[in-house]
């Protein structure tokens, strides 16, 4: 089994990932550079812990968004997946088929002639 992260590593991981995506990057040298740069970390080693994690989520974030973490990019891509409109619906279509049975029952209801249905030519083979 892997080793535990505490709430401190992922709660700072998350934080320096928020506010200096741009210079983040999928390698962990690069990380612990900016990590040594943009944050007073106490150790050593507690810094190569926030590089490791900011090295995991960065390639977590590669494939899709990631819980708990928030930054301009992300928002943009979900605001553009939620707002998104097809060009022609699937709803409207040019016409509709129906047969005769079809049609009767639409007139018997008071629907005799709705735009768009028309009654098809061919003939059930259950009928024949």
């Amino acid at each position: 089994m892997g080793r535990i992260r505490t709430k401190t590593t992922k709660r700072a991981s998350r934080l320096i990932i928020e506010r200096f995506y741009g210079q983040l990057s999928f390698d962990f040298q690069d990380n612990k550079r900016v990590c040594d740069e943009v944050a007073t970390i106490p150790s050593k080693r507690m810094r190569n812990k926030i590089a490791g994690y900011v090295t995991h989520l960065m390639r977590r974030l590669e494939r899709g968004p990631v819980r708990g973490i928030s930054f301009k990019l992300q928002e943009q891509e979900r605001e553009k997946r939620d707002n998104w409109m097809p060009e022609v619906s699937k709803l409207s279509q040019p016409r509709i088929l129906i047969d005769a049975d079809t049609k009767a029952m639409l007139a018997s209801i008071g629907l005799p002639a709705i735009e768009g249905v028309e009654l098809s030519e061919r003939r059930n083979k259950s009928h024949q």
